[in-house]
């Protein structure tokens, strides 16, 4: 059982605080895992802001919480934790010493978690004021969202400020993917069954898919993202984090070090893309107007409003795990915006049966497949070849063992990231998030590609409401690989 916290979440008026952290906590009290005592302090910049807070914090729940979840008994009790704070985190001003204040009321032992739901390049001022106002205790921890910086040196400048304030082990460095419930189920599937834990290596599998496609364009982050693109916003960290947990050895024990130990061997094996490398395994796109859903949405530069830009909103990678286990599978990554469909998939595809006993004329027989889908259902399938049993005569079909994980607990959880992750920074449980070390290796293989991109070539065109550009499906072809995606047929 959790002892009782508080979570200062600056930046608590902003988007990701409504949207997310919020119904995150909302549903962590429903589940009995907010314990008494605990507060919420979001902060927000002006006292008129504050005033309306519970109000606003009210809506944004009726809007963004599932069906059924809000009540007006749970509110009532739960809105009694919220308490709004102005802060500048730019500026150490009174207002500091006002919530120094409140934070002090409580036992100095009882555990603050500052969620910088903020720009990154704020991360370090604001931790400074935290440390000038005496707002750190023994017992502090600080959470911080991806991106870190947009290189290897701007990373290691904003890390290297944070470091300044708070030791590593207090540092929690969010990424939300990991905290999904499938995600949690690769391990289990992985090191608690052996008919996997056996096969899952370059012995039995052909090669593995890792996609993270969205529908949605640039919506409130035009500005953000013309900088970033999506190699820095999605592959750096949600990707990479992915294909950690998917290559990894089996960790000594399930603790944050093990595991995070386990997790930067596979970044260090991680072959490297240089120069002309990065031109033959990486395709990046950029989307232009096209039928989504029945509708007809604008490319880029017109949501951009620009007339040019060079920044990908695609990105496809062969990349390859220079190890044991993994020597000659290739992994594919793939990430867009504006795609057909919104998915997050790992898919596993094993090699074919060294001998067909069969016949051409009983059908094709497919490799097995295990498909692991994160969004938007979560669900583990299983690709198999049987006789169909409607026909006399032997012929071969493949059949999808498929769980359905929201049905097959249906006790009332929800499943949502962020509460597990919170709830894991409160309870001082650092397994799930990420190391300065494994940020480090990621920005080493990352920033080559950057710097290839920026003295060479364009991002190709797709359509809007595609798989991306064709070269991504020609990337995948010079290997006999096809992309597998939702909606085919598992």
């Amino acid at each position: 059982m959790l002892n009782p916290f508080d979570i200062v979440i600056f930046g608590g008026g902003g988007d990701l605080a409504l949207r997310k952290l919020l119904p995150a906590m909302y549903r962590a009290y429903q589940e009995g895992n907010l314990p008494q005592g605990s507060r919420i302090l979001p902060t927000v910049r002006e006292e008129s802001k504050r005033a309306e807070y519970i109000e606003t914090a009210h809506q944004a729940l009726k809007e963004f919480l599932g069906k059924g979840e809000f009540n007006a008994k749970d509110w009532k009790a739960f809105s009694a934790c919220l308490v709004p704070v102005v802060t500048n985190v730019t500026e150490a001003d009174d207002d500091w010493d006002k919530l120094k204040t409140i934070l002090d009321e409580h036992d100095a032992d009882k555990s603050r978690v500052f969620y910088l739901s903020l720009p990154p390049a704020v991360y370090g001022s604001c931790c400074e004021i935290l440390s000038s106002k005496g707002l750190i205790t023994a017992t502090s921890r600080v959470v911080v969202e991806k991106p870190i910086g947009y290189c290897g040196n701007s990373a290691e400048e904003i890390n290297a400020k944070i470091a300044e304030f708070f030791s590593e082990e207090q540092i929690f460095r969010i990424d939300h993917y990991l905290g999904k419930e499938t995600v949690q189920n690769l391990m289990a599937l992985r090191f608690s069954n052996s008919l996997f834990e056996n096969m899952w290596d370059a012995k039995s599998i052909d090669n593995i898919q890792i996609s993270l496609s969205e529908t949605v364009g640039l919506e409130s982050r035009a500005g953000f993202y013309d900088k970033a693109g999506a190699l820095r916003d999605m592959v750096q960290n949600h990707l990479l984090q992915l294909l950690c947990l998917v290559a990894m050895e089996s960790p000594n024990k399930l603790n944050a070090n093990s595991i995070r130990t386990e997790k930067l061997k596979v970044l260090e094996s991680l072959r490297p893309l240089v120069a002309t490398d990065v031109d033959n395994n990486i395709i990046r796109g950029q989307y232009v107007p096209g039928d989504l859903d029945g509708k007809i949405v604008p490319g880029y530069l017109e949501e951009l409003n620009e007339g040019s830009s060079k920044t990908e909103t695609f990105v496809a990678i062969r990349a390859h795990i220079d190890n044991w286990r993994w020597a000659g599978v290739p992994f594919y990554l793939r990430t867009g915006k504006r795609m057909a469909k919104r998915c997050a998939e790992i898919v596993v595809e094993y090699k074919k049966v060294s001998h067909n006993v069969y016949g051409d004329n009983v059908g094709n027989i497919e490799p097995n497949r295990l498909v692991i889908r994160l969004q938007p259902e979560e669900t583990i399938q299983l690709t198999l070849m049987s006789k169909r049993l409607d026909n006399l005569e032997m012929q071969l079909e493949p059949v999808t063992m498929n769980i359905e994980l929201s049905q097959a607990y249906s006790n009332g959880f929800h499943s949502d990231a962020y509460k597990r992750l919170m709830l894991d920074a409160t309870a001082n449980n650092p397994s799930l998030f990420i190391h300065r070390d494994e940020v480090r290796q990621a920005w080493k293989w990352i920033d080559p590609i950057i710097e290839r991109w920026q003295e060479k070539g364009k991002p190709a065109l797709y359509r809007a409401g595609s798989w991306g550009p064709d070269d991504a499906d020609e990337l995948l072809a010079e290997n006999n690989h096809v992309w597998f995606n939702t909606g085919d047929k598992a």
